[in-house]
């Protein structure tokens, strides 16, 4: 028996499992249907590029064909591993725009605008810059500037100030607006997930269970009250019951949270009967208001060798240099993210916040960087997305068998905006890429490979190359509307003892990388969760 059961150790169960196991009467379990976060490359920020290849440490789902995408199923890598996705991201740390936040508050979720979310980043945070109105110091959270910029990055950062977008040093501040350098969870040149920000002091303590390989196929009830979860582990076919006296969390995602509901009877009646299974409570929104980040690319060969590119000479002589950089010096090429560079920008000047997002990455990419072949060779790759888009997608069952990937229907681009708004996207990265301080190393255009020259060619870029850029929310939203699926409690309305606890009780997405953010829900909700059940000893 235990007070709490949190389903899933990613960005917000890693984070929960900490706060929750600090008061040492509370009993916490955290169950994982991934592994340890054990493999070294996990750690070695270089390592992402392996992890979207992990066949263990990666649920690499697909979407249904997208209709709007020409039919494609788009790949949508989540870490299956203690850390969640922040064990596999690009370490970016952003929060969004305050009026993201603001706009939770002005749809009835009190206690959720900016002013009341600011201090739980802070909160988690340590700032290597040092405590401002904004940056905490002395979380376990650690972000870092970037030691060592590749010379591409430092002149798309020119490129962007050239083509007309203003200078930014912190996208975290006062302004979000600008082209600049990311700040990175990072430590020490070594990958700062939440596991490691936040489980590796806590497993320690005697009220904290920690069970990985465990994968949960039901909450249980009694009536309308959860009161436990049953697993399965290691791949054994005989389900485990766990029992919790205070509540149940779902902290597994935007895929997973709204999977496991399904399963166990809470949801739109018609889609759980479908499957054979009971229903305990018709709950229309679960698996509703599925958002994302869709994401274009426009890659460029360079004309020198500052990329990140597998050629012949960084193969034999280089790649002993930047494994004695990294094992001596925590440095070099093993310790970049990816994308150093980025920014917030706006597609026209109506445009009252930033509503596009740039990574600027110092290699040739396609395919998520699974093609190699695409790898070979110098090249760089300029990222847009549309930070709100207006497209909804859902999540449903594929089957009762929780074993099985649920279906994923992005349904991107069905909201006429978002195209039009990833067109204007790519001419901002056109302008960018054509400006100035790019003249030295700008070769042949490689994706697309015919000129971007109109409108229709753009499109017809977006509509054949576009893919997720892994920022999935919205499933559970927060809310009071019939649709809602949590109150601003992130109790599940209708039920008690279960709440839902991560990316996916947002009600719009937020204008940035979602990690940051989803990480400072579960510290709200932590305190909120502590005042429902327990005052701190």
């Amino acid at each position: 028996m235990f007070d709490y059961i949190i389903v899933g150790a990613g960005s917000a169960g890693c984070t929960l499992a900490n706060r929750l196991s600090e008061n040492p009467i509370i009993k916490v379990c955290l169950l994982e249907a991934g592994a340890r976060d054990w493999h070294p490359l996990i750690h070695i920020p270089a390592g992402s590029t392996w992890m979207m290849r992990s066949k263990r440490m990666n649920w690499s789902y697909e979407t249904e064909p997208e209709a709007r995408l020409k039919g494609r199923r788009l790949f949508w890598p989540r870490g299956k591993t203690l850390g969640g996705s922040s064990s596999s991201n690009a370490m970016v740390y952003t929060r969004g725009h305050k009026l993201d936040y603001d706009h939770w508050s002005d749809l009835g979720n009190k206690g959720w605008g900016y002013k009341e979310i600011l201090p739980y980043f802070k909160r988690s945070q340590n700032q290597e810059r040092g405590e401002d109105d904004y940056h905490g110091v002395g979380g376990s959270l650690n972000v870092q500037d970037i030691e060592i910029k590749n010379k591409l990055s430092s002149i798309f950062v020119k490129a962007g100030v050239e083509a007309g977008f203003k200078a930014n040093n912190d996208f975290n501040g006062e302004d979000q607006e600008g082209i600049g350098f990311f700040q990175l969870t990072q430590k020490k040149g070594r990958r700062c997930s939440t596991a490691a920000a936040f489980l590796r002091n806590a497993e320690k303590r005697p009220n904290l269970t920690i069970i990985t390989k465990a994968h949960a196929t039901k909450v249980i009830f009694e009536g309308k009250r959860a009161t436990g979860v049953n697993y399965l582990h290691k791949g054994v076919s005989k389900e485990i019951t766990l029992n919790a006296s205070k509540e149940v969390i779902l902290s597994g995602g935007a895929i997973n949270s709204p999977q496991l509901l399904l399963l166990s009877g809470v949801g739109p009646k018609q889609e759980i009967e479908k499957h054979n299974l009971a229903t305990v409570h018709d709950l229309p929104g679960v698996g509703h208001n599925l958002q994302d980040h869709l994401d274009v690319l426009v890659v460029n060969k360079s004309t020198k060798p500052y990329s990140v590119g597998l050629t012949i000479k960084t193969l034999v002589t280089h790649s002993l240099y930047n494994l004695y950089q990294y094992v001596i010096n925590k440095r070099g090429v093993l310790s970049t993210n990816g994308a150093e560079a980025g920014g917030f920008v706006k597609s026209d000047s109506s445009e009252k916040i930033p509503d596009l997002q740039f990574h600027f990455s110092c290699v040739k990419m396609r395919d998520h960087s699974r093609d190699t072949r695409f790898l070979c060779g110098h090249g760089y790759s300029l990222h847009v997305c549309n930070l709100r888009p207006k497209s909804r997608g859902r999540i449903k069952l594929n089957s009762s068998n929780p074993m099985d990937h649920p279906k994923i229907d992005a349904n991107y681009l069905s909201d006429d905006r978002d195209i039009d708004a990833l067109i204007k996207g790519v001419k901002a990265s056109l302008k960018i890429l054509n400006s100035p301080a790019f003249n030295d190393v700008r070769g042949k255009q490689l994706s697309p490979n015919y000129e971007l020259v109109s409108d229709s060619s753009i499109r017809e870029h977006i509509l054949s190359s576009a893919e997720s850029i892994y920022h999935p929310v919205g499933t559970c939203k927060m809310g009071h509307d019939n649709m809602a699926v949590v109150n601003d409690r992130l109790q599940v309305h209708g039920l008690e003892g279960l709440r839902v606890v991560d990316a996916s009780i947002m009600p719009t997405i937020v204008g940035a990388n979602t990690n940051a953010p989803t990480i400072a829900i579960a510290e709200k909700a932590a305190d909120m969760i502590l005042e429902d059940g327990y005052s701190m000893s």
